[in-house]
């Protein structure tokens, strides 16, 4: 049996002292195209919905009623990291940023951290604490995930129109086959990621 993200995390927090207390996630580290993209909620405790659960858990609609939930009821901050930030810094550090400039987009200034992973970013100079599974174990990662992936997955819909033909309106960018397939028959676009391997083929093969 699957368990479900609590609020233990978060009261722990409040029993040190903690008033406001943030949750972190990222999504788009696999894809070969488009941003990592990073949110960090602030759940009012006395207003939490149901059903909050790691994004991959859930169906589309109930991701997207959880995040415009969310958008309307919770402080919350965006941040994310282009392709050619990805490119220069790699991955790893991209998304840290991504994280770091999503608490930075909070209203409010939070009294603590709740991080999806088991590091947490150079970036956040606040009280902070990494959760490995986060998103599974923590309502307020838990709500952070469902936002970031509902947002970025706007954002390659938006690009999936200006580049047909890679599906990114329904692979969001990852490496599945068809969009591989769409790489070596259209070609490489300014936002697809160069320093991953199967992008970065296509360029040597083509140089």
């Amino acid at each position: 049996m699957k368990s479900c993200p609590d609020y233990s995390f978060e009261l722990a927090a409040m029993s040190g002292g903690a008033r406001l207390i943030a949750g972190v996630d990222e999504v788009g580290r696999g894809p070969l195209a488009g941003p990592v993209m990073a949110a960090a909620v602030i759940l009012d405790p006395q207003n939490i919905p149901e059903g909050l659960n790691d994004s991959k858990q859930l169906s589309a609609k109930r991701r997207v009623y959880l995040a415009e939930w969310i958008e309307e009821n919770c402080d919350w901050g965006l941040g994310s990291c282009s392709v050619d930030e990805i490119d220069a810094l790699n991955i790893y550090h991209a998304a840290h940023l991504a994280m770091s400039r999503a608490v930075m987009g909070l209203r409010q200034v939070p009294d603590h951290v709740l991080i999806d992973g088991n590091k947490i970013p150079k970036g956040i100079n606040h009280s902070a604490e990494a959760i490995v599974k986060g998103d599974t174990r923590s309502l307020s990662i838990s709500a952070a995930s469902i936002l970031a992936k509902v947002l970025r997955d706007r954002i390659m819909v938006d690009l999936a129109q200006q580049h047909p033909g890679y599906g990114w309106d329904v692979n969001a960018g990852y490496p599945t086959p068809a969009h591989k397939k769409a790489l070596l028959d259209l070609g490489v676009t300014p936002h697809h990621r160069r320093s991953f391997k199967p992008v970065h083929y296509i360029l040597c093969k083509d140089g």
